[in-house]
């Protein structure tokens, strides 16, 4: 998160107790040459920077004693790939869309879509994001609130950045942390994903402390306790990333067969997620595809509105033409699955 939703694992953290029975502790070493007599050692560094950032001494003095090397966060980040393959095949895209748009899914998103209609429109009409789209986030994210990790998150994140292999990112997210807790959030509510996403939308620190909202209108922006505040800083998230109002995230579009796609290759190279980006084709208007023979299936805006095309399955199977609005799913979790899971989702909740 997006968010970091990619980065969700659903484990207990674990540590090895110390012996206390000689005066000297003995060092228990794990993966990588780490141990917790290692994390101590880095622990002033990580001090020092907290305190250039602003954090108070007092937090300081009483969250770092209690630190503690989490061995199961730093496996479970190790096993995650080091990089991109090269490998351009896509795995089918209709398996994916039946385990994530599912019955259920749908059943108890357009439960809470109706439950909460009357928020979800002020919500809307502050940040002009859909109800639905704000609605399949949360469900594709933590399955509306029920799935959301328990991992202490100083405990990871103090551990990721000892670690080291993204140690600007874990110590800023770790430092993001703990303001998050001077604003009077427990520890024991600062609980989340191995990799440091939580609450309800599963935001990193650093995302909460930029784009979290009210949404309840008590005056505070509880991401874990009101599913109204998850839904509003969800919806500021998206108007931050770009969100045009009153326009859809795509349409399901039949392409004819034997259709020429030689001349739509996009020529842009995303700094970000490239390999997501060029599965698109170049961007063109509404009206210059429908005078290609591609045409909505159900409805569609103005002719003046650019698309991309997106075959997830190749061709022959059900494409999709994207807005801009899809990008900035894409922006909250750069996987064309779920950017189509969620818009899809989003269309069936609100049906």
């Amino acid at each position: 998160m997006r968010t970091f939703s990619q980065m969700v694992a659903l484990a207990l953290a674990a540590f090895p107790p110390f012996s206390t029975a000689s005066a000297a502790p003995a060092v228990v070493q794990y993966g990588g040459g780490l141990s917790q007599s290692g994390f101590e050692a880095y622990l002033p560094q990580l001090r020092a920077e907290a305190l250039r950032s602003g954090v108070r001494q007092s937090t300081i003095d009483e969250i770092f004693p209690t630190l503690q090397f989490s061995a199961r966060t730093v496996e479970l980040d190790q096993a995650q790939p080091g990089g991109t393959s090269g490998n351009s095949a896509a795995p089918p895209f209709a398996p994916y869309y039946r385990q994530h748009v599912s019955p259920a899914l749908i059943s108890r998103g357009h439960s809470r879509y109706m439950e909460n209609l009357g928020r979800l429109n002020e919500i809307s009409r502050r940040y002009g994001v859909q109800p639905s789209v704000l609605v399949a986030i949360w469900g594709k994210e933590t399955s509306y609130g029920s799935i959301t990790g328990d991992f202490d998150l100083l405990n990871s994140l103090a551990s990721l950045a000892y670690e080291g292999r993204r140690r600007r990112l874990f110590a800023d997210e770790f430092i993001a942390t703990l303001k998050m807790y001077e604003r009077g959030y427990p520890r024991s509510q600062l609980k989340g994903s191995w990799a440091g996403a939580t609450g309800h939308p599963q935001f990193l620190p650093s995302v909460y402390l930029r784009v979290a909202r009210d949404g309840n209108g008590d005056g505070r922006a509880d991401i874990w306790r009101s599913h109204l505040d998850a839904l509003a800083s969800i919806a500021n998230y998206l108007s931050n990333a770009g969100w045009k109002p009153n326009v859809s995230w795509g349409y399901r579009v039949n392409v004819p067969a034997g259709f020429d796609r030689s001349g739509l290759q996009t020529r842009l190279i995303s700094p970000r997620c490239p390999q997501v980006y060029a599965r698109h084709t170049r961007w063109m208007s509404f009206g210059e595809w429908r005078r290609l023979g591609i045409l909505p299936a159900l409805g569609g805006p103005g002719d003046s509105e650019m698309a991309t095309l997106l075959e997830p399955d190749g061709p022959g199977q059900t494409a999709y033409l994207l807005t801009n609005n899809y990008r900035t799913i894409l922006d909250y979790n750069c996987s064309n699955f779920y950017a189509l899971t969620v818009g899809l989702l989003a269309d069936a909740i609100s049906r």
